[in-house]
């Protein structure tokens, strides 16, 4: 059977149309909202009203006097806002902004652009906050797990919600905020969820104490929080002219974060967020001033695992590199990685993994068969067989206890202004160096001048050492006391440390 051309083109034209009219029906679909729309900053409005008592919505018009804001009450009804995007992103993200509807609206006309939608309800968070929730996720499809954007009282709103709700919030970006009490004690749950925070503050802002309230908890927690401090701004203004930089980590924040965990942590690891401490101090040209900006969203974050092999009572802690170098070079030691020290946070970026081996709570110190099962546990999952053995202060000690031990497994020693006694072996570490010195283990220490232990720990150390034949250097610097135990030279550590690595 054959068809003719005219058919043939009538068969085109009508699945073209069909395309046509099921790309009109979606597009009318992206748009579920009834009432009639008014205009904020050029996209569609549609307002509402929910009633206090029963928190019914219904639709309702803006007064032609309020303009792009929420001016009149209803008595007995609380005033609800949606603003939708042209094109709706998808999963129909949206931004919940928490009070002071269209103060500084630059973020969610940004946000707008890209598909966000927008809504508001005029009221403090609580049982209208969870009826408003609803009313836009099932009723209307939008995303479970909105953006938040709270300027002070909304920092406080938004805050008081998602803690309370830590599983259906995607991010908050708050903006000079007030932070109740109730809500800091809750962080651990937005932590657990891995919800990501952005805090822009003005220096001078009278309440930026909340800010550093929730910093330092978060940080503790394990959850990611990234700060932009404008230097010399006070509470106003709020936001910055140039909203990119929120936009992006409200976008960004929506995207799923999947992360294969490493085989060697096991199934009931629990995993946290390492960054540093430290500020960049960044020219911001719209807002006229400097920025200091700290945080992931501005510096490598990683992923940091706590858990615990075979019979060992306390736990390991891991902090892997975002890449691993070749040869899965790997750092043993027993203090915590803080967020200023430096030179791990230098070799994470060169690919190495940061291990914390376990220091049991019921005896003095870390015990040497334990040390043996991590490294075995370790290196058995595809790690170096030739970690760095590192430490600063007293740590040092339990360093180099291990290495002592174990020379052959240990591609150098790295100590911070170390006090080189051990509980991990009855003879201290001083007075066991042949095994290092005969395996041939380089030696680095860095230290203050003014340290109260180079003269008796660092400096006894470099004479023994090359009397029997070992390569040591004492790198000592001028002015410096016992902290910070970070060194100056950042550079010179990490050179030394990569030098040592065997080749893979």
């Amino acid at each position: 059977m054959t068809i003719s051309l005219h058919a043939k083109v009538m068969r085109f034209v009508g699945i073209l149309l069909a395309i046509m009219i099921w790309s009109g029906a979606t597009r009318a679909e992206d748009s579920t909202f009834t009432g009639e729309k008014t205009s904020w900053h050029g996209f569609d409005r549609y307002d509402f009203l929910m009633d206090e008592v029963t928190f019914e919505i219904k639709p309702h018009k803006a007064g032609a006097d309020e303009g792009n804001s929420v001016k009149t009450p209803v008595k007995g009804q609380l005033r609800c806002v949606v603003v939708t995007p042209k094109t709706p992103a998808a999963g129909k993200p949206w931004s919940w902004q928490g009070y002071y509807f269209d103060h500084e609206p630059q973020t969610e006309i940004e946000l707008l652009k890209r598909g966000f939608h927008i809504g508001f309800v005029y009221c403090d968070a609580g049982k209208p906050w969870d009826a408003w929730y609803k009313f836009l996720t099932e009723t209307h499809g939008l995303s479970t797990k909105p953006a938040f954007v709270g300027m002070s009282r909304g920092g406080r709103n938004a805050y008081t919600w998602a803690t309370a709700n830590p599983e259906k919030v995607s991010c908050l970006y708050m903006d000079n905020p007030a932070v109740s009490r109730e809500a800091i004690a809750r962080l651990g749950d937005l932590a657990k969820a891995d919800v990501p925070l952005l805090h822009v503050c003005g220096s001078i802002d009278p309440i930026i104490n909340h800010t550093q309230m929730v910093e330092a908890s978060y940080v503790q927690l394990g959850g990611r929080i990234s700060l932009m401090i404008k230097d010399g701004a006070a509470h106003h203004p709020h936001s910055l002219r140039d909203p990119k930089t929120l936009a992006d980590f409200i976008e960004q924040s929506q995207q799923p974060v999947v992360v294969e965990p490493p085989k060697f942590v096991g199934k009931s690891a629990t995993k946290t967020s390492f960054y540093a401490s430290a500020s960049d101090y960044r020219e911001a040209p719209s807002e006229k001033t400097f920025v200091a900006c700290r945080g992931p969203w501005f510096a490598p974050s990683y992923d940091r695992y706590e858990f615990r092999i075979g019979n060992i009572r306390m736990p390991v802690t891991v902090i892997v590199p975002r890449t691993s170098a070749a040869g899965n070079p790997w750092v043993f030691r027993a203090d915590a990685t803080g967020r200023d020290s430096l030179v791990d946070l230098a070799l994470l970026a060169q690919g190495f993994h940061i291990v914390t081996g376990p220091v049991p709570t019921d005896t003095d110190g870390p015990v040497l068969d334990q040390w043996n099962t991590v490294y075995k546990h370790l290196t058995d999952a595809g790690l170096s067989k030739t970690p760095v053995l590192e430490g600063a202060g007293g740590a040092a000690g339990e360093a180099y206890a291990w290495a002592i031990e174990n020379p052959e497994k240990v591609s150098c020693v790295y100590a911070e202004n170390p006090l080189l006694r051990s509980r991990m072996s009855k003879t201290q570490p001083l007075d066991r160096l042949e095994s290092l010195a005969k395996a041939k283990v380089p030696v680095l220490h860095v230290c203050g001048s003014s340290d109260p232990w180079l003269a008796s720990q660092s400096q006894v150390l470099e004479k023994r050492y090359k009397d029997l034949g070992g390569s040591v250097t004492v790198i000592v610097e001028e002015g410096k006391g016992h902290f910070p135990t970070a060194p100056r030279d950042v550079k010179a550590v990490v050179d030394f440390i990569l030098r040592c690595q065997p080749n893979p």
